[in-house]
């Protein structure tokens, strides 16, 4: 991929597709990680002396404006954290958008409206391309947690225009591709979440790579009970505990399931708990690893080289079920802090956990992206990669 630096962006206006897709209450951005994220690269453009022109989605509109989903309030919030004023355009295409460009001073920020109240986005509309491209002398691909959308602004402008990758993006490339391709050993994998559905391929392509694949969540108890353990009310997709135990017969020397659980009599944080080992009784469900596991999971962790992780350990949203999710981020700030550990941590709920123990900052890399970092993993093509190929 080319980066920015091999774009000439003196004078010229630079159309940037950025991940502001922004957690949100009513009009307030409740967490600005993703915005902080795009800083470096709309700072090197403003100091480049180009104009960057940022356009995004935030959530899932109807293919038509909806003020609920309206990046005003974000351009607020940028505007705060950058030494540079910041032009809000109500119009993401169009004569106006144009206009609105076209009319801000140098030195400014222009962050356009919603991509996704045009319909043709998702489509990957040609034509809709064509109209992004006219607002851009050049382009750049900052959005990891999009590219694996084949959309109008993540893919279809990027042959409309020179192109390259923004440092945001090349960072997420990098520390991916040496974590899978030139991992240092031992290489341990971190799984967590609620459904094995969801990380199948991830599995299947991790487990011949790694050394250990440490196992979490509600999708160890699919697991569990395809190896006909007794998992009382835990959640279960029975629908794949087939796929579960070929998995594990498969990897048996790669896996590791939790040996212990944090179980309670209801999915509530005012439940009765308990810590168990083995069969889970009827009546509890289990909603964290247990300390045994949290225990085996630190010290594989902790001897390792290389670790990713995607997915928590439990509810860690209910304090009592925490308690896994939180002991392997430590594990990981304690292996980078220990002996250099190249430590990768994607999706959303594992970023969350990170961001409320404090230790964002004492991984090596922190992924944006939560489904493209596992496509990415699976080895996948982003089509939003291959357009800058």
């Amino acid at each position: 991929m080319n980066t920015l630096s091999d774009l000439d962006l003196s004078g010229r206006r630079v159309l940037v597709r950025v991940d502001f897709n922004v957690p949100m209450d009513g009009d307030t951005v409740t967490d600005d990680t993703r915005i902080r994220g795009a800083l470096p690269t709309i700072q090197a453009i403003l100091d480049a002396g180009g104009t960057p022109v940022l356009m995004s989605h935030l959530g899932r509109p109807k293919g038509a404006p909806d003020p609920a989903y309206s990046l005003r309030p974000v351009a607020a919030v940028l505007d705060a954290l950058l030494d540079a004023p910041v032009v809000f355009c109500d119009e993401t295409v169009g004569d106006a958008a144009e206009a609105c460009v076209d009319g801000a001073a140098a030195g400014s920020v222009v962050l356009l409206e919603n991509t996704r109240f045009l319909p043709g986005e998702t489509a990957n509309d040609a034509d809709l391309s064509a109209q992004m491209a006219r607002l851009g002398d050049v382009f750049v691909s900052d959005a990891f947690g999009s590219v694996h959308r084949a959309h109008a602004s993540t893919a279809g402008v990027a042959a409309q225009l020179p192109h390259a990758a923004g440092k945001l993006l090349e960072r997420e490339v990098t520390f991916l591709t040496k974590a899978l391709d030139d991992p240092e050993r031992p290489f341990v994998a971190v799984l967590g979440g609620a459904k094995v559905s969801d990380k199948i391929g991830v599995i299947e392509a991790l487990a011949p790579k790694v050394d250990h694949l440490l196992i979490g969540g509600a999708m160890a108890y699919t697991f569990l009970a395809g190896l006909g353990h007794s998992v009382g009310t835990s959640l279960v997709e029975a629908d794949r505990t087939d796929d579960a135990f070929r998995l594990y017969e498969q990897f048996k020397d790669t896996l590791v399931l939790p040996s212990d659980h944090v179980v309670a009599d209801a999915f509530s944080a005012d439940a009765e708990t308990r810590v168990v080992s083995g069969e889970i009784p009827d009546g509890w469900m289990g909603l964290d690893i247990g300390p045994a596991s949290r225990e085996r999971y630190a010290e594989l962790i902790g001897t390792a080289r290389t670790v990713i992780w995607n997915g928590p350990m439990g509810v860690f949203e209910l304090a009592p079920y925490a308690g896994g999710t939180l002991a392997v981020a430590q594990a990981l700030a304690d292996a980078t802090a220990d002996h250099d550990a190249l430590t990768v941590v994607g999706g959303g709920d594992s970023v969350a956990a990170l961001n409320q123990s404090g230790l964002a900052d004492a991984v090596t890399h922190v992924s944006t992206g939560g489904g493209a970092m596992l496509e990415f993993m699976e080895g996948q093509t982003l089509p939003g990669l291959a357009a800058l190929d």
